[in-house]
């Protein structure tokens, strides 16, 4: 599909419109974190521990992983249009399991299978790569990630309150109504946009080690992994250390655990704006030093006596500005290493992200109930930051070997 043709909304004959876009991502995140301050509630429900119902954060990323493998050769073989459709009517389904499911293993398993929502925001960067050229995606990615941003940092207030008001289950209808709507939009909105497909799976495979062994795509891949990973760290201990050690109800709770968002809208502005001017790996980079910065001030700021909440989650959110400067870039420059397998390396880099961010969420349960306040979860969250800065660097200098070889 030509990036000359004026995107018409609720056309699907032109480009998908930008608000399309924006809620498809955007459903995927509200997935996430929604339901977060519900946690506590959904223990008691089950009659299970904490760490047992933290499953559903941690078994979501890695199904989320595993989705977003075969999500993206699908799109590639398929079609963009038909995939969306199918992936986000699974998705209410799998949400009204969640809603009904009689014990905590049941509902895992329809957990699990709400990761097909992974559908949004993998295609909805696919699609921008395939209308635009890298440098304008990355601008763009930016942008629709900055308006997805906002989802996130209205969700866990949201799930807060219903959370009080309604039960554990309020959050789960909202996932589900905005299925539907998302379901709705994408059958009236979102064309075709890829141009061309593999005969065969065998023959799309057959193009799998272009990709595989390209060491820019893993040194991308990487970066975002790392940086994301701060973040999904955040996830799986925050709300944890939010109840045990700072002794915050539901909605108290959902308030604070928006902090990152708050940062990431900023951080995707800042791509959106000055990603074409400055370059993709400059962008990156300084990203990566942004959220280390705030993750260094955290632990010494408890350390010396200043342990109030709010000083926390305000260093967290220096994690969210880092994701928005980096993952845009990190994505387009992805999806820029083999144009023809958009789909595809999409797909892999995001479960590569997904992958690692739920090992570390796992990771971060675990350490918290050590007793060791928040430091181990400071720590995990640092330690990934500082390794995206070091996978970066390699990118970096591989573009500079390439250059000396051109």
């Amino acid at each position: 599909m030509s990036q000359k043709i004026q995107a018409r909304f609720l056309d699907p004959t032109t480009p998908p419109h930008i608000l399309t876009l924006v809620l498809l991502a955007g459903m995927s995140a509200l997935t996430i974190n929604v339901f977060l301050p519900s946690l506590p509630k959904m223990a008691e429900h089950f009659g299970t521990d904490y760490s047992v119902m933290q499953l559903s954060v941690s078994l979501y990323l890695l199904s989320t992983a595993v989705m977003q493998i075969a999500i993206g050769p699908l799109s590639d073989r398929y079609g963009r249009r038909r995939v969306l459709l199918v992936s986000i009517a699974l998705f209410c389904l799998m949400t009204l399991g969640t809603i009904f499911a009689p014990n905590v293993a049941i509902f895992l398993a329809f957990r699990m299978g709400q990761a097909v929502s992974a559908s949004g925001i993998v295609l909805s960067r696919a699609i921008v790569r395939d209308i635009v050229g890298p440098e304008k995606a990355a601008s763009m990615i930016g942008y629709v990630t900055m308006g997805m941003s906002l989802v996130p940092m209205f969700a866990p207030a949201i799930g807060g309150i219903l959370a009080t008001y309604t039960g554990w289950q309020g959050s789960f209808w909202l996932m589900f109504a905005a299925g539907i709507l998302m379901l709705w939009m994408t059958w009236r909105d979102v064309g075709e946009t890829t141009a061309t497909r593999p005969a065969t799976f065998g023959a799309q495979f057959a193009q799998y080690p272009e990709l595989l062994t390209s060491r820019r795509f893993w040194g991308y891949a990487m970066t975002a992994a790392f940086c994301s990973g701060s973040f999904f760290a955040y996830l799986g201990g925050a709300p944890y250390l939010a109840t045990t050690v700072f002794h915050m109800d539901a909605a108290t709770l959902g308030f604070y655990l928006g902090a990152p968002a708050v940062g990431y809208a900023v951080g995707n502005f800042v791509s959106g704006r000055y990603s074409e001017r400055v370059g993709i790996n400059k962008m990156i980079l300084t990203g990566c030093f942004a959220q280390a910065v705030g993750l260094i001030i955290s632990p010494i700021l408890y350390w010396i006596g200043l342990t109030y909440p709010a000083l926390f989650f305000l260093c967290v959110t220096t994690v969210g500005l880092g994701n928005g400067m980096v993952l845009p870039n990190a994505n387009a420059g992805m999806l820029s290493v083999r144009p023809k397998l958009a789909g595809t390396a999409s797909g892999l880099g995001g479960a590569i992200m997904i992958g690692g961010g739920a090992l570390l969420s796992v990771a971060a349960a675990w350490a918290l109930t050590l007793g060791s306040g928040p430091y181990p979860l400071q720590f995990i969250m640092l330690a990934s930051s500082l390794a995206a800065i070091c996978a970066m660097l390699i990118v970096i200098r591989r573009e500079r070997q390439l250059a000396l070889q051109g």
